[in-house]
C-alpha cells in the first residue's frame, strides 16, 4: 500500500504541475507533508533547500530523496517514475499535435491564464516557509538571514546557490 501512496502521491503532483519542477513543489508538500505526513514542513524546507542547490531538475531529486526516505530503493525506483511518467506521457500525445495548434491564441491563453496560478500557490508555500522559519529560528536569525540574503543577492550580485550554501552553513553552526 505504500508504494501505491508513493506513486500516487508524486503521480498526482505532477500531472498538475503545469511548467516544470518548480510548479510541482506545492503539489509535493501539499501530499508528502499535509496529506500522508511523511515530512514536517520544516524537514520538507530543508529538503527544498538541499535540492535547489544540486544540480538536476527539482522533482526527480526531491521525488528520489522523499520515495527513499518512505519506502527504500523500491520506493526511491516508483517516486522517479511517478514523476516522469505524466511529462513522458503528455510528451508523447501532444508531440502529434503540436504543429497543429502552436499559433492557437486559445492555446496561448490558456498558458498565460495558469502562470498567477503557479505564483500563488509558489507563494503560499513561501509563506509557509516564513512562518516555520519564524516559529522554529526566531525573529532574530530570520531577520539576520533575511537581510544578509537580500544584500548578498540584489547589492554584491552573489550567485542565489551560494546564497543558500551560506545559509545552510548558517543553520548548521547557529541553529542545530
Amino acid at each position: 500500500m505504500i508504494y501505491w501512496d508513493i506513486f500516487w502521491a508524486f503521480f498526482i503532483s505532477n500531472l498538475l504541475g503545469y511548467g516544470g519542477g518548480p510548479s510541482t513543489i506545492p503539489f509535493v508538500q501539499n501530499e508528502v507533508v499535509n496529506r500522508y505526513e511523511w515530512m514536517t514542513l520544516h524537514e520538507f524546507g530543508d529538503l527544498l533547500a538541499i535540492a535547489n542547490v544540486l544540480p538536476g531538475p527539482i522533482a526527480t531529486k526531491m521525488g528520489g530523496f522523499i520515495g527513499y526516505q518512505v519506502g527504500g530503493i523500491p520506493g526511491m525506483l516508483i517516486a522517479l517514475a511517478a514523476t516522469i511518467l505524466p511529462s513522458a506521457i503528455a510528451v508523447i500525445i501532444l508531440f502529434k499535435f503540436v504543429n497543429l495548434f502552436k499559433d492557437s491564441q486559445h492555446v496561448k491563453l490558456l498558458t498565460g491564464s495558469v502562470q498567477p496560478v503557479i505564483a500563488i500557490l509558489l507563494g503560499v508555500l513561501a509563506y509557509q516557509f516564513f512562518i516555520t522559519a519564524f516559529e522554529t529560528s526566531g525573529i532574530v536569525h530570520l531577520l539576520i538571514l533575511t537581510a544578509a540574503g537580500w544584500l548578498l543577492l540584489y547589492k554584491i550580485k552573489v550567485h542565489p546557490a551560494l546564497i543558500i550554501l551560506c545559509a545552510l552553513g548558517y543553520g548548521g553552526v547557529f541553529l542545530s
